[in-house]
């Protein structure tokens, strides 16, 4: 199967991907109309999957769409989703409102200081314009529950760093370009480290290991030192209750 689009250069085109998934691509650059289109097809495959398919992976501009080769090919999942997308609305469901907590402080902020310096704002206007943003899960990717948020405001939007850093803390929150992100881990990162966050985005022993889903909004909610403190001990308390938990189930099993 060549790639090809279905009028001219026109959006979507289709590349397959080895012999078992089908590249959906909705267009070249992060907009809300494409991620509608995106999460659109995302729904409808859910709602009315070709034989074969396996899974579905919606990405910023495109959806990844996994199948059995001995089942089906290239070619009939390409009419299938195009059978859909004649058929079903594109519009983008709402998600849910997610609120996510995060502490300015500078030790928690590295970079905080070099943003304001970049945009030629002062700190309070950087954590001022972060907080009034509003932002869209738009993918995850790279690590467990790294879900990445579109709108951080233009007025505070930086490059990526020229290296990556190593060791930053699991909770710290990370801006590079128009994108957002609270990590998950402990990784090294290229992105600006402007706070840190106590709200728990992966669980990965509940039975949805993710806080948000692809099209949720999020708000992040200032808090100060004292808050964060206290919602972390909460946090190592309600792990430690899971932990003995989990250890008297296993020995009366």
């Amino acid at each position: 199967m060549n790639e090809r689009s279905t009028a001219g250069d026109a959006w979507p085109r289709f590349t397959p991907v080895a012999d078992h998934a089908l590249l959906v691509s909705f267009g070249d650059a992060i907009a809300d109309d494409t991620s509608a289109a995106v999460l659109g097809l995302d729904r409808a495959l859910a709602d009315s999957p070709p034989p074969g398919m396996a899974e579905c992976v919606p990405a910023l501009v495109n959806l990844l769409i996994d199948f059995d080769p001995v089942v089906t090919d290239h070619e009939q999942v390409r009419a299938h989703v195009e059978r859909l997308l004649r058929t079903s609305s594109r519009g983008q469901a709402p998600g849910q409102l997610r609120e996510v907590e995060v502490c300015y402080d500078e030790d928690f902020a590295p970079d905080l200081a070099a943003v304001a310096r970049t945009v030629d704002l002062s700190i309070d206007d950087v954590v001022n314009n972060h907080l009034q943003a509003q932002y869209v899960v738009r993918m995850y990717g790279f690590a467990p529950g790294y879900a990445y948020l579109s709108g951080v405001p233009r007025a505070i939007q930086v490059p990526r760093k020229p290296a990556a850093v190593r060791g930053i803390a699991a909770g710290s929150v990370l801006i590079a370009g128009p994108q957002c992100l609270v990590s998950t881990l402990t990784m090294p990162t290229g992105w600006s480290i402007i706070g840190r966050s106590p709200t728990r985005i992966l669980t990965p022993n509940e039975r949805v290991p993710f806080l948000f889903a692809v099209g949720d909004t999020v708000r992040f909610v200032r808090i100060d030192r004292a808050q964060y403190e206290a919602r972390k001990a909460t946090e190592r308390e309600q792990a430690e209750r899971d932990l003995t938990e989990r250890e008297q189930t296993e020995r009366h099993a």
